[in-house]
Parts: structure tokens; C-alpha cells; sequence
């Protein structure tokens, strides 16, 4: 049944067309939390296992030198010590003291609202109800032969053909498109031929594919709820080849985002564990580095200002026509992305080149812990630093963008809008501040790189310069100067040297409507994790031999 707000006219309508996708988002934080929960009690369980246990124990009490071997340091240690006694009870702990925390309050906001926002959505229950279908859906292509057909009385030249039947399991919800492909002439319905009204019957002819689309054609030949079967004849001289193709989806595609969303948060609370187990030095740097940032006022002036600014962008005139949330989500990206690289800056010369300067560092490397856990230990606070602060803009824009139709239909006076839009404008920003978060990242390295041998000010500049050199070198190559060789080579010498920060734009896909390839995803990140190796070397190196007295 529909939402009880919604029917009974407690909230408009277009209340329930925002908050639906956000209410998505809150679900998945549900299965999230869930999940986190089940491998916790599955690693409580593994822990007190005495084979697993102790020898986890064993090489998390050992000290780096002293487990010498290869195979124990690099992957053993990485696979046992998250299972160790005292990392899995120390979970929690690890989730209250650093940058989980602020994330894992959103999160419980976020399943607070999946849990009690329902009252704003109409028909929960059946949105839900497609989600235990995503495992049965999908492109199927299944292969039949098919006899001749021969009359139902041979003796009758107006005798009816004799149809053959194939076995299908298909939900009429469901389907989005069949395709039949035949090297015979053939005529497909759903139920026996004396049954089918005209119409209601899919011809294909011999080599040429009939497709028919869900929405499109104004003749379907699915006339039943479930099909559990095709009648065929076969109107060729031969035995045909058909091939079927099915491409189902749920009622509700819109719910693929629950599981999303839900790995998601596994991966960044499993990734911030792992990292704590495996290298608890360099965590505890991580770790004093991100309080130190985040009690920065330079961390909340920036949270604060880009969730005022992001909120204002719903009411800004962008004067285009009906493009605005294009414009708007391409500027709330852009400013997600030059208040990370401001903050990375800044943390980076606050934590490594004021130090040295501060001769902080030499106090901090007087202890056990090397030149390696110093630099390394610095960037990842940086980096969960700036993961808190993607958090909170990220899923402001995103509400933004889920509302921002909204406004656009009311200033038209449109009334073609559902929330289904509201969703898809939503979902398509999230890979961009996927792609922002690795572009800060990158920046973030060379800053540090930078930090261990130039201040502040002098960091500013460079990293300013390798921004839009990274940004402007490829439009420049590709244009009309970029026909001249000197220009070539300086740009090639630039994508070689310095990094290309146009692949993370996403810009033209925003201007164009069109989803980001989750494989154009996963290629950014795999150039973005070497790159910001190539850096972090390039930092170690540079801090190896840097004399901090």
C-alpha cells in the first residue's frame, strides 16, 4: 500500500519524489550497518579458532625485524592479524576514536532514515520487493530448434499449423526486451494460436531479428502475468535455429543502488580496520594526523562553506534553458573537488613541512618508528581526513541533486516528473565524486611530496601549477595549437611527468546526460593508485635524506 503521509495528503507530493532516492540511500546504509555487524561476529567467531587465533596473535606480537621472512611479513600478516583477538575486539574502539566515527554517525543517520522515512515513500514494501528479484534478472540468450510445422488434420488444406513449445520462465513486469533470431520464418505467441487475438502475435522472418521493447511497441505479445511458455510454428521448409534473447530488470531497477551502497560502506570500515591491524605505527601517525586537521578551523570554515554554498545552488539562476541541474551538478563537483585539493594542501604542509620546520618530526622519529611510517602515516590521515569531509559534501550534493528537478519543474510549471528522475540525476553524480575523491588523493600525494622540502606557501604554487597543467594540457594538445610540434612535445612531456587530471573529469558526460562506465571507474583508479605510489616514492625519497635537526 502507498506511503500513509502521502495518501492521506500530510505531505505534497513532491516531498515524497525528493526524499525516495534519499530513502534508498538510508536502506542501503541499513544493509551496510548489517553487513559490518555479520563480519564482526564472523571474525569474533574466526579469532577464537586456536590454529587462525594464536598464529595471528603470534605475528601481530612480533615486531616487524623480527619476522623476517617474506612470506610471513607480506601475506601472511596482511590475511591473519585482522583475525587476531585483539584487533577484533578493539573494533570498536577503532570505530570511536578516528575518522569512522564522523562517518559511521552518518551512516546510523542515514539507516535512522531508511528505517522511519519510509513514511514518506509510496509503496515501500514494493520497492523493496524488487530487490530480491536482482539476482534473478538480468540478459539471458537461450538457443531451440524448431520442426516444421505440419497441419492439425492433413487431410484439410485449411487446417490450422501445429505450434511447438518451448519451456521460458519469464515475469511480464520484468521483461524490457525479447529478441528473436531465426534462420526460418516463424510466428511466436504466448498461448495456443486459437486463443491469441490478432495482433497479439510476434512474426520473424528468416535472418532478420524481431525485437520488441517494452514500451515502445504498442502491440505486446506477452498478454499473460508469467509466461511459462512460447507456441512457435515453423513456416520454413527446414528445422529453424532460434535464439531468444531476454533482458529482464525488476519492476523498481531504481533499488540496485541498496547493494551499492551497502558495499560501499563495508569496504571504507574494512579498509580503515586492516590498515590499523597491519600497520598500527603508521596508523597512530594516520591517526594524530587526522585529529590534528580536523581540530584545524580551517577543516570546518571549508565544511561549512561548501555545504551553504551547495545548498544555494538549488536557487541560483544558471539561465540555460532547462540545463540547470547540469549546471548544477558540474558546479557542485567542481567545488567538492578545489575545497579537497585546498584542504590537502594545507594539511600536507601542516603536517610535514611545519613539523620539520618545528623540529616536531625529529621528536616523533626519535621513537620506533622509521622515515617510511612517518611520510606514510602523514598521507593517510590526509586522506581519511578528506574522506570525512566527501562524506558530508558529497551527501549534500547529493540530496541537492535529487531536489533540484524538482525546483526546475516548478519554475517551468511542468508536471512530468516522478522520482524515478529525482533518482537518476541522483545516482549519475555519484561516480563524479567518486572520480573528485581520486583527482584530491593525487593532489594530496605530490603535496606531501612537496612538504617534505618546501613550506606552505611554496606548495601552494606548485600544486596550483600541476593543476591546471593537468587540466589544460590535453585541451591544448587536442585543439588547433596543438598541431604545432613544440606544443606536442611539451604537452606529451607533461602527461609523462606530471599527472593528467582530465581523466577525472567527468564534464562531459554531465553536459551530455550519460552514465560514467563503471570499467572508465575502475581504469581512474587503477591510474590513480600508481600515481599516487610514483609520488609517495618520490615523497620517501626526498624526506630520506632531509636533515631534521
Amino acid at each position: 500500500m502507498m506511503s500513509s503521509l502521502v495518501l492521506f495528503g500530510a505531505v505534497d507530493n513532491w516531498v515524497s519524489m525528493w526524499l525516495t532516492p534519499v530513502w534508498l540511500l538510508g536502506v542501503g546504509a541499513i544493509f551496510g550497518l548489517a553487513l559490518l555487524l555479520l563480519l564482526w561476529c564472523f571474525a569474533l567467531v574466526v579469532a577464537r579458532l586456536p590454529v587462525i587465533g594464536r598464529s595471528a596473535n603470534a605475528i601481530q606480537d612480533a615486531r616487524a625485524e623480527d619476522s623476517g621472512a617474506l612470506f610471513t611479513q607480506w601475506i601472511l600478516r596482511p590475511l591473519l592479524v585482522p583475525f587476531s583477538h585483539r584487533t577484533v575486539t578493539e573494533i570498536p574502539a577503532a570505530v570511536r576514536e578516528g575518522a569512522l566515527w564522523p562517518i559511521f554517525l552518518t551512516t546510523v543517520s542515514l539507516a535512522a532514515f531508511g528505517i522511519f522515512g519510509a513514511i514518506f515513500v509510496e509503496e515501500p514494501l514494493q520497492l523493496l520487493s524488487s530487490l530480491t528479484r536482482l539476482p534473478s534478472v538480468g540478459t539471458a540468450t537461450l538457443e531451440f530448434e524448431i520442426p516444421v510445422s505440419e497441419p492439425e488434420d492433413p487431410n484439410d488444406s485449411f487446417s490450422d499449423l501445429k505450434a511447438s513449445q518451448i519451456p521460458v520462465s519469464l515475469k511480464v513486469a520484468e521483461v524490457r526486451s525479447l529478441t528473436f533470431a531465426s534462420d526460418q520464418r516463424l510466428s511466436v505467441a504466448t498461448r495456443p494460436f486459437l486463443d491469441v487475438k490478432p495482433g497479439a502475435s510476434l512474426e520473424v522472418n528468416a535472418g532478420e531479428p524481431a525485437v520488441w521493447h517494452k514500451g515502445v511497441q504498442t502491440v505486446s505479445p506477452l498478454v499473460d502475468a508469467d509466461v511459462t511458455e512460447f507456441h512457435i510454428r515453423n513456416l520454413g521448409s527446414d528445422v529453424a535455429k532460434l535464439t531468444l534473447t531476454t533482458v529482464t530488470a525488476p519492476p523498481d531497477p531504481e533499488v540496485a543502488l541498496i547493494p551499492i551502497v551497502a558495499l560501499m560502506i563495508a569496504v571504507v570500515f574494512l579498509l580503515y580496520i586492516w590498515q590499523r591491524a597491519v600497520a598500527p605505527r603508521m596508523s597512530a601517525i594516520a591517526l594524530a594526523a587526522y585529529k590534528s586537521e580536523v581540530a584545524q578551523p580551517l577543516f570546518g570554515i571549508l565544511l561549512l562553506l561548501g555545504l551553504f554554498a551547495l545548498w544555494m545552488f538549488i536557487w541560483i539562476p544558471y539561465n540555460t534553458f532547462g540545463e540547470d541541474i547540469k549546471m548544477l551538478k558540474d558546479a557542485g563537483l567542481v567545488l567538492i573537488r578545489i575545497l579537497g585539493i585546498i584542504l590537502a594542501v594545507w594539511a600536507a604542509s601542516n603536517s610535514v613541512a611545519d613539523e620539520i620546520e618545528g623540529k616536531t618530526a625529529l621528536t616523533v622519529l626519535s621513537k620506533p618508528i622509521g622515515r617510511r611510517s612517518f611520510v606514510l602515516g602523514k598521507f593517510l590521515g590526509i586522506v581519511w581526513t578528506l574522506a570525512v569531509l566527501f562524506v558530508f559534501l558529497g551527501l549534500m550534493l547529493l540530496i541537492v541533486v535529487a531536489y533540484k528537478p524538482i525546483h526546475e519543474s516548478r519554475e517551468a510549471a511542468t508536471q512530468d516528473l516522478t522520482w524515478q528522475l529525482c533518482h537518476l540525476e541522483m545516482v549519475y553524480t555519484m561516480p563524479g565524486l567518486a572520480l573528485m575523491f581520486m583527482e584530491t588523493v593525487v593532489m594530496g600525494a605530490i603535496s606531501v611530496a612537496i612538504s617534505t622540502r618546501l613550506p606552505l606557501l611554496a606548495n601552494f604554487i606548485l600544486c596550483l601549477g600541476i593543476y591546471l597543467l593537468g587540466h589544460l594540457t590535453p585541451l591544448i594538445v587536442k585543439s588547433s595549437i596543438g598541431q604545432f610540434v613544440p606544443v606536442q612535445f611539451f604537452g606529451q612531456f607533461v602527461a609523462t611527468v606530471f599527472p593528467n587530471l582530465d581523466h577525472f573529469d567527468i564534464q562531459a558526460a554531465v553536459a551530455a546526460g550519460l552514465p560514467v562506465p563503471f570499467v572508465y571507474l575502475f581504469v581512474a583508479l587503477v591510474y590513480c593508485v600508481i600515481y599516487t605510489l610514483i609520488a609517495m616514492l618520490l615523497a620517501l625519497v626526498l624526506f630520506e635524506d632531509r636533515d631534521l635537526a
